[in-house]
């Protein structure tokens, strides 16, 4: 086993805070000053979740942050508006809820069965619109965000494969270490046989945070209590919420989070 390898095998989660440090200031060095070109990628908090995410080997995690630095710089996600994506959005197949979950974390609801859309291209800048704007939204400190899947109207016609492979490339590529749990509630028995289909496109620790949660189950119902706050979770999932999408209304938000996020990126 290589020296990088075997150090980088020997830290983790409970490793202590200087040792993490030290590989964070490795990945630092390794970049060099390509990092003054995107700061907030290459902060100490950005680096660790690259770092997570490939075991804590410098090596491999400073080949994840380069690939991302390239992607930005060429897809430039900080600049999508929601007037570009805003006919994806019409059906409600992704929105960020107006609550958080009891740990704080921003949920993000997707319903496949709305799509309303075959460019995969299309589809992949929403997601990545919704994906940069749950974060602007995390609380200070968080780093993790919740999805809440739900399979109303949803058939093996609602998603590709091809799309899915995408989705999961981009989400894991440069977004690592920012799902804390995806929550597929009422999935079908088909989808089972899709799940099946797809999961090799996810890495072992994103898979291992899915739960199926099912509404008639007493243990889904725990689930859920110790998850959210039942009188701010929306009624689709069980809560005491009987508001749902509202299009317009969201709208709005969405616009208004586009300025703030262009007063930040103007300042940086």
């Amino acid at each position: 086993m290589a020296s990088n390898e075997l150090q980088s095998s020997t830290v983790d989660k409970t490793s202590p805070h200087d040792e993490r440090q030290m590989k964070i200031d490795e990945v630092r060095k390794m970049i060099g000053s390509t990092a003054d070109m995107l700061p907030t990628l290459f902060s100490d908090a950005s680096i660790s979740r690259y770092l997570r995410a490939r075991k804590w080997n410098t090596k491999k995690a400073c080949k994840m942050l380069r690939e991302t630095l390239k992607w930005r710089m060429e897809y430039k996600p900080e600049q999508i508006c929601w007037d570009d994506i805003a006919r994806e959005a019409e059906t409600g197949k992704i929105y960020r809820s107006n609550y958080f979950d009891k740990y704080g974390r921003t949920v993000l609801v997707m319903r496949p069965g709305m799509q309303n859309s075959y460019s995969t291209s299309g589809q992949i800048k929403f997601l990545v619109y919704c994906m940069e704007n749950a974060i602007m939204n995390l609380p200070p400190g968080e780093e993790k965000m919740v999805w809440i899947i739900d399979f109303q109207g949803w058939n093996f016609s609602s998603v590709s494969v091809k799309a899915t492979r995408e989705t999961a490339r981009i989400l894991q590529d440069h977004y690592p270490e920012r799902l804390g749990q995806a929550i597929l509630y009422d999935s079908p028995k088909i989808f089972e046989s899709f799940w099946l289909l797809v999961k090799p496109f996810f890495e072992a620790t994103a898979s291992s945070k899915v739960k199926f949660i099912y509404s008639g189950n007493p243990e889904s119902r725990k689930i859920m209590g110790d998850l959210f706050d039942m009188e701010k979770l929306e009624s689709a999932f069980g809560g005491q919420n009987p508001s749902g999408f509202d299009y317009e209304e969201y709208s709005e938000t969405m616009r208004e989070d586009d300025k703030k996020n262009h007063s930040i990126t103007s300042v940086q």
